[in-house]
């Protein structure tokens, strides 16, 4: 006889459990934890207003039907727009001729600081730099008040030595007074680049040189400046892109010269015209977009000029 033995369940495997994460792993999230704040601002400051943009574009307002879908049809409006592209062209002569000054006086300035024989220097500096601590607004308005012929200090100039001094407000001489108050606002900022990037200069090269018998011009030519050629380059496409955004200057002079600053004088006080003055939002956000474009792609040739070997 046999006697059945009890039979006992057996007992539940443990549940397998994930590979503890490496450090590989461990050190990606950690990145994304650091980068995490920054993207999300970026995305929502930068990337979602663009794509905003991009959508009004697409669309326009009609008396009719309200707002539809268009298509190309406003950047194909933008293209042949003489207004947008008299002011594109307006800025161009302005970029061409302002910012090679400009860059010109910061260079020399930067220059003259880093040769050590300049009395003063550390006073000569912070004047330099002063002007770009002044608001655009605020500078804007200081010159205009000094431009003004009726009551300001070429009137006063005028009036006190008999004089009969041109208009800087008048439509042949406004470019050029707009010049020079960006001129005096950003060379400043120009010449702490500059110099920033002279200070940085192995010593040793210097030396080299004076050994070797080279003046002050040829250290310039051959050491220097090829030594800052990054510094110019990003100075000099800021300099492009704020051409192409000018816009501060020529809607406060605005006021003062109504004749000789019209709505549609720069491009994007143009898009501020037509958005605000105009309601025509959808056609704004068109220009803006094609006006950014242009200026991508021409501060991006402009970096690959400067940065190519043997420019």
């Amino acid at each position: 006889m046999t006697t059945l033995q009890p039979q006992v369940a057996p007992e539940p495997r443990p549940a397998p459990q994930a590979p503890p994460a490496t450090g590989r792993e461990r050190r990606s999230w950690t990145g994304w934890g650091f980068i995490g704040p920054f993207v999300a601002v970026f995305a929502l400051v930068f990337l979602a207003p663009i794509a905003y943009s991009v959508h009004l574009s697409l669309f326009r307002d009609r008396l009719i039907g309200g707002t539809t879908f268009v298509g190309l049809d406003n950047y194909r409006q933008a293209l042949g727009d003489a207004d947008f592209w008299a002011a594109f062209g307006r800025v161009s002569l302005f970029l061409c001729v302002q910012v090679p000054i400009m860059l010109g006086i910061a260079l020399l300035v930067a220059l003259a600081l880093d040769s050590g024989r300049l009395y003063g220097a550390d006073f000569f500096r912070i004047s330099v730099f002063l002007p770009y601590a002044v608001p655009a607004v605020v500078a804007t308005l200081m010159w205009g008040f000094m431009y003004g012929t009726r009551f300001g200090l070429l009137g006063d100039l005028d009036q006190a030595f008999g004089l009969s001094l041109p208009d800087p407000l008048s439509p042949d001489l406004v470019l050029a007074s707009i010049g020079n108050i960006v001129t005096w606002e950003f060379v400043g900022y120009n010449m702490l680049i500059f110099y920033s990037a002279l200070r940085v200069i192995p010593h040793s090269l210097y030396e080299a040189a004076q050994i070797d018998g080279a003046g002050q011009f040829r250290v310039i030519t051959a050491i220097k400046l090829p030594a800052i050629r990054g510094a110019l380059v990003i100075a000099t496409i800021f300099s492009v892109i704020g051409s192409f955004q000018l816009f501060n200057e020529p809607s406060v002079l605005q006021k003062l010269a109504p004749n000789a600053i019209t709505t549609d004088y720069t491009p994007n006080f143009y898009t501020y015209s037509l958005s605000f003055s105009g309601q025509q939002h959808n056609y704004s956000a068109t220009v803006a977009i094609v006006m950014g474009l242009i200026t991508m792609v021409i501060a991006y040739a402009v970096q690959l000029r400067g940065m190519r070997k043997g420019a």
